[in-house]
């Protein structure tokens, strides 16, 4: 029996279910969005306003795709979802029905009430209209401060200082994203920072933000007391679930819509996906809300299994990341806590430049990899998601390094480098094991 599936939000997780339908079943599909028409890649945003990208190569379909593959998109604004006639009413007086809901509706940029922050020039980074923005609010901008340690942060000072705009700072924690990295692995982004020439203010709060006359930014205080002149603010404190309009609709929410494992809402028929879910039991050793891309890709595929009568939960195995800060790409696999303690213990390697860096994360007593740390050497996913699956011991984990190694070929390998310091720390005497089908040469 044929349904009509409409999903709120053409995200990764709200593209990624439509896609999924269409290939199990003949369903009806409308996908709406009043961010864009055609959905594109939310990461390739910096790289429009950095000159590498327009924004149609951020599509990774053809516009044709759509309509091709039976999908209806419609641009636009959403105010309500009334779930006992099951309708979706539009800003403009309009609606749809559904037999089947997917809200999928994505994050967007937290405020903290400070005073002055809906001035001219202050925004966050997340949708495509804040782009647009940060085009506006940056012509003929000379200096620019960011709030907020995190990735968008990083992204965003890039992107000014790829037009040669100074970048001040400003993160209220000792070290660059010391929540989530060890101490090591924080220091090396705050040296990466300045070698970049952004002005990294540790243990610095926004306090408040004052204009000019036209209601520009002209300056932000800081917990110190410090008056700093600018001309465009940077709000990178994270992302919030976008759960406005879910209101009066019945659906539960908390900080997100709360969503079992299988992604159902409480409410028959009403599913939510991506950054806006909140798991009621997360999956063990994840959180309640992931605010990740390939979570988001999982999400889609697994509830579109649901909804064509394969009833699916969630299982999504490791936790993985990655990043990009400026020059270093960073990697994360398994649980890396920021403070390593009992009963865990770790092996930290750190090349003399400065920029690269290995750390792994075990259990003391059995050996047992829990997680991984990689910065500036390309690891393969499938390998390590591999290695935590069948419990090896980080002995077997350092001998079999090359096996992980997805560096191009004549990149310079670290993997001796890495091995040898084990080796004098624990005093082993581990021996790399050749990656097979490949020639076991290590560049010094």
């Amino acid at each position: 029996m044929s349904k009509h599936i409409v999903i709120i939000g053409n995200g990764i997780s709200g593209i990624t279910c439509a896609r999924h339908v269409r290939k199990l079943s003949k369903h009806s599909i409308t996908v709406i969005s009043s961010e864009s028409e055609h959905f594109f890649s939310r990461t390739a945003l910096m790289y429009i306003y950095m000159g590498h990208l327009k924004f149609e190569h951020t599509k990774p379909y053809e516009d044709y795709f759509w309509k091709k593959n039976k999908i209806d998109l419609i641009k636009k604004f959403v105010k309500q979802v009334d779930t006992k006639n099951k309708l979706v009413l539009f800003s403009d007086g309009s609606s749809i029905g559904y037999d089947t809901l997917v809200l999928a509706t994505g994050s967007k940029s937290n405020k903290f009430g400070w005073p002055g922050q809906d001035f001219k020039g202050v925004q966050g980074l997340y949708h495509l209209q804040d782009l647009e923005n940060m085009e506006e609010n940056t012509k003929g901008v000379s200096s620019a401060v960011i709030i907020g340690g995190g990735l968008i942060g990083i992204e965003m000072s890039e992107m000014l200082r790829s037009r040669k705009i100074g970048v001040i700072f400003l993160v209220r924690e000792k070290n660059f994203w010391d929540n989530i990295l060890p101490v090591e692995e924080a220091k090396m982004i705050n040296r990466h920072l300045g070698e970049h020439h952004v002005d990294l203010r540790l243990e610095a709060e926004l306090k408040e933000i004052k204009a000019d006359s036209a209601r520009r930014v002209s300056s932000v205080i800081t917990n110190k007391g410090e008056e700093i002149p600018c001309q465009f603010v940077g709000l990178t404190v994270g992302v919030s679930p976008n759960i406005d309009f879910p209101k009066d609709s019945g659906i539960e929410t908390q900080r997100g819509i709360l969503v079992n494992e299988f992604f159902e809402t409480n409410v028959t028929d009403v599913y939510a996906i991506g950054d806006c879910a909140e798991f009621r039991v997360p999956p063990a050793g994840r959180k309640s809300i992931e605010q990740v891309w390939y979570t988001g890709r999982m999400h889609g595929e697994t509830l579109a299994k649901t909804i064509c009568g394969e009833r699916s939960a969630y299982s999504p195995g490791h936790w993985f990341n990655s990043a990009k800060f400026f020059d270093i790409e960073y990697q994360t696999y398994g649980n890396v806590p920021n403070v390593i303690t009992t009963p865990l213990s770790s092996f930290y390697w750190e090349h003399s430049s400065g920029k690269i860096c290995f750390r792994l994360v075990y259990d003391f007593q059995s050996k047992n990899l829990i997680g991984i740390n990689v910065f500036g050497i390309r690891m393969r996913h499938e390998v390590f998601d591999r290695w935590l699956s069948e419990g090896r011991k980080i002995d077997y984990v350092l001998e079999h390094l090359p096996e992980a190694n997805f560096d191009p070929e004549f990149y310079r390998k670290y993997e001796p480098e890495i091995i040898a310091q084990y080796n004098m720390e624990s005093n082993k005497n581990l021996k790399l094991k050749a990656r097979k089908g490949l020639l076991a040469t290590f560049f010094k």
